[in-house]
C-alpha cells in the first residue's frame, strides 16, 4: 500500500523535475540545489494530493445531505485560504524545516550517546513482516497523541486562545479542519512529528499516515448529516460525533468528543457524547466577532493578542 503510494508520488515528482524544474535550474546555475528541489516538489505534490482527495470525498457528501444551508460564503472562502496556506503555502515549508531539524538533532543525539531507542518494530519484531498491521498500530498511537493534544488545546488558557479561532466558525464545512492559528499549526506539526519519530514511523509510511489522518479530520468537519450508527460511532469519528464537539454548548464548557479518528479515547476517558440525534449550531459564543467573520490576518492578530492575555493571567482564559 505505502510502496504503491510512494512509487506513484516518485514517478510524478521525477517527471516534473526532469521536464520542468531541472532545465530551469540548469539555465540559472542552481543545480547544486537539485536534491532539495526534488524534496520540495514531492512535498508540494503531497499537499495538492491531500486537497484533491479530501475534496473528492467530502464535497459530494455536503451536496447530498447538508446539515444547514450555506449562508456565509465569505467565511468559507476564508477557510479555503487557511487550507491552501496550511497545505501549499509557507506553513508546510516551516513545518518541513522544523521537523527535518528535529529529526537530524534526534539522530545525532542517538548516535553520540550510543543508545538505540526502542521502536514498535524493535519491540515487536514480527511487525516487520506485517506492514499493514504496523501501519494500523502507528495510526492508533498517533491518534492517541492527537486526542491528548486536542484536550490540552481546550484546557490550557494560552493554547485555547489560539485554538478558539478554529471553534469560532459558525458555517462549518470540510474546509474548517485547517482553520487554525499558524502558531497552533506549528505546535501540532511538532507534536505529531515528535511522536512519529519516537515510535519509529518509517519515512516511507509517514506521508500516507498524514493523508489518512487529514482525510478523517476533514470528513469529521463536513457539513453533512451523517452518522455511522450505534456501533460505527464507537469505532470511527463521524461528522455527527465531531459536530457535537463544535456545538455552541460544548464549546462553552470545553467538554466532549475530542477524538480525531477513534472515539475509543473519549469513551475510555469519559469525554464521549453519543447523542445520535444531535446536529447542533456551531460556533463559540464567547469569541470576538472577528474570529468568526474576519479575514485571516485579523484572526491571526487577535489570536496572538488573546494568547498574550492568557499568559499574563487576565480573566477569561
Amino acid at each position: 500500500m505505502t510502496e504503491t503510494f510512494n512509487r506513484i508520488l516518485d514517478s510524478i515528482t521525477g517527471w516534473i523535475f526532469e521536464m520542468i524544474v531541472q532545465p530551469a535550474m540548469y539555465e540559472l546555475g542552481l543545480m547544486d540545489w537539485a536534491d532539495d528541489a526534488i524534496d520540495w516538489i514531492q512535498f508540494g505534490l503531497f499537499g495538492v494530493a491531500s486537497i484533491v482527495v479530501v475534496y473528492v470525498v467530502c464535497r459530494p457528501l455536503e451536496a447530498w445531505r447538508p446539515v444547514e444551508p450555506v449562508t456565509d460564503r465569505r467565511a468559507i472562502r476564508t477557510d479555503i485560504f487557511y487550507t491552501l496556506l496550511t497545505r501549499l503555502g509557507v506553513l508546510p515549508l516551516v513545518a518541513f524545516v522544523l521537523l527535518n531539524s528535529l529529526s537530524a538533532w534526534w539522530a545525532g543525539a542517538v548516535a553520540d550517546s550510543g543508545f538505540v531507542p526502542p521502536t514498535l518494530e524493535t519491540l515487536i519484531p514480527g511487525l516487520r513482516e506485517m506492514p499493514i498491521l504496523a501501519f494500523c498500530l502507528y495510526i492508533v498511537i498517533l491518534d492517541f497523541g492527537e486526542y491528548w493534544r486536542h484536550r490540552f488545546q481546550h484546557r490550557l488558557g494560552w493554547w485555547w486562545a489560539l485554538h478558539s479561532i478554529h471553534h469560532a466558525q459558525r458555517q462549518m464545512t470540510f474546509w474548517t479542519d485547517d482553520r487554525n492559528h499558524i502558531l497552533d499549526e506549528m505546535l501540532a506539526a511538532l507534536w505529531f512529528g515528535a511522536i512519529a519519530l519516537a515510535i519509529g514511523v518509517p519515512p516511507g509510511q509517514f506521508p500516507l499516515l498524514v493523508l489518512v489522518m487529514r482525510l478523517a479530520e476533514s470528513l469529521s468537519h463536513a457539513n453533512v448529516r451523517l452518522s455511522f450508527g450505534r456501533v460505527g460511532e464507537r469505532l470511527l469519528v463521524s461528522p455527527r460525533f465531531h459536530r457535537l464537539h463544535h456545538g455552541v454548548l460544548s464549546t462553552a464548557d470545553h467538554g466532549k468528543n475530542y477524538a480525531v479518528l477513534l472515539p475509543v479515547w473519549d469513551w475510555v476517558f469519559g469525554t464521549a457524547d453519543f447523542n445520535r440525534d444531535a446536529y447542533p449550531r456551531t460556533g463559540d459564543l464567547e469569541a470576538p466577532e472577528a474570529l468568526a467573520t474576519g479575514g485571516w490576518l485579523r484572526q491571526q492578530f487577535i489570536g496572538l493578542k488573546r494568547m498574550a492575555s492568557a499568559i499574563a493571567g487576565r480573566p477569561g482564559y
